[in-house]
């Protein structure tokens, strides 16, 4: 029998979650409806529509930080985000440390290693730095 599974993760930054999503084809809306097994539904804050029959919802917790559920049965949404969601939490990741790091002024540089990691290279004086001619000690 399917159901729908839940996963705790870290995911904080939906912008930064939608650019994770956009980078694999996929879209994120607001309220709305995850698709499951047999015609079931999951209401979410936020749903990632994924090709196929199912969905990802995501629902923000007491602490912050959004759950994501889905329905599992068959290998669809694996296929597409990964062995519990690992793909989409990995380019999450990385498009959260981007934001983060652009916002404070610094030069992003992203490479793909041949195993299917991403390696970032994050250099240059911080902004407010770099405005004062100086460095910190």
């Amino acid at each position: 029998m399917s159901h729908f599974a839940t996963i705790e993760t870290q995911i904080r930054d939906i912008e930064a979650l939608k650019a994770a999503c956009a980078e694999l084809g996929l879209t994120v809306v607001q309220n709305s409806q995850a698709r499951g097994y047999d015609n079931r539904t999951y209401q979410g804050a936020y749903v990632i529509k994924l090709h196929g029959p199912f969905d990802i919802a995501l629902n923000r917790q007491a602490n912050g930080s959004y759950q994501l559920v889905t329905d599992w049965w068959n290998g669809h949404v694996e296929k597409q985000v990964g062995k519990n969601f690992s793909r989409l939490i990995q380019l999450y990741g990385v498009h959260k440390a981007t934001i983060e790091a652009q916002r404070k002024g610094y030069n992003v540089l992203r490479y793909s290693l041949g195993n299917g990691a991403t390696k970032l290279v994050i250099s240059g004086l911080p902004v407010a730095l770099a405005k004062e001619g100086g460095t910190s000690s």
